[in-house]
């Protein structure tokens, strides 16, 4: 056993170090002061048939660094919801999938970023909650009109992009030409077939208020582009139409210029 003193020692030596402890806990718990921020603006994408939200991951880092912030939903049975495909599967189930987003995560004032398919998606979007949205954009993105649908407006066209019920699909599908088989995801996947059947209401006049933008991509070299169409709506309509060079995907292929441009979309137009 030892002496008192040393017990005394021991004692001693112990309270030091819970002291020192407390101490150094103290000074690593101590919260930084964080610098003060403006209001963040929220930007939704909405992406277009065949695709997912996985689209955008190149552009939401570059999106948050600048200040925003990002949501980049996937809409039933495409991207990594995929196994959620079906032939029940309407463009009144992915008007519903964006509106759910806006409810759940308890979105306001978002800056509706339509691509491609995904502006039939926002225009539905915008008829049932017109009162959480900052503003529309339509980006290479179909402009509806009460009542129309892809096949409506695409025609036979759809036939250049994808099959219906192609070799080891189900008739309700629309499998892209482009994809390889076997290709491994990221992917686009195939469309269900009523999201491009199924005719569009729209009959709230409040969405008609809303602020918009309309964002046209068009390929070097050429001075037309599919969506021209979409784009001659948009002025018709009063609104600015913005212009950049690249592909139907730029978001994907060429992020930073991408963002670049959609900052001033949202800054400048509507």
């Amino acid at each position: 056993m030892g002496t008192r003193r040393d017990r005394r020692t021991v004692e001693t030596l112990v309270l030091s170090i819970g002291v020192l402890g407390f101490v150094l806990t103290g000074c690593a718990s101590a919260p930084a002061e964080l610098p003060r921020v403006s209001p963040v603006q929220t930007i939704v994408f909405v992406h277009g048939a065949w695709g997912g939200g996985w689209q955008y991951v190149r552009v939401e880092p570059l999106l948050e660094r600048a200040g925003y912030r990002v949501y980049r939903p996937t809409m039933t049975g495409l991207g990594e919801r995929v196994h959620l495909a079906g032939p029940e599967v309407d463009l009144s189930t992915h008007i519903e999938d964006i509106v759910n987003v806006f409810e759940f995560e308890d979105l306001h004032d978002v800056v509706l970023v339509g691509h491609s398919y995904g502006g039939m998606v926002i225009a539905g979007v915008a008829d049932r909650a017109p009162e959480r949205i900052a503003k529309l954009i339509y980006f290479d993105a179909i402009l509806p009109e009460d009542g129309d649908s892809v096949e409506r407006l695409f025609g036979d066209a759809i036939n250049d992009m994808a099959i219906a019920g192609a070799d080891g699909a189900e008739p309700w599908q629309l499998v892209p030409l482009w994809v390889e088989e076997g290709k491994k995801p990221p992917v686009d996947v195939p469309q269900p077939i009523r999201t491009f059947t199924e005719q569009i209401v729209l009959a709230n006049p409040d969405a008609g208020e809303l602020p918009a933008a309309y964002l046209l991509t068009v390929e070097a070299g050429k001075e037309t582009d599919t969506f021209d169409v979409f784009a001659d709506r948009a002025r018709a309509r009063g609104w600015m139409v913005f212009t950049m060079e690249g592909g139907h995907n730029p978001h994907w292929f060429q992020p930073e210029e991408f963002v670049d441009v959609l900052v001033r979309v949202m800054r400048e137009g509507g």
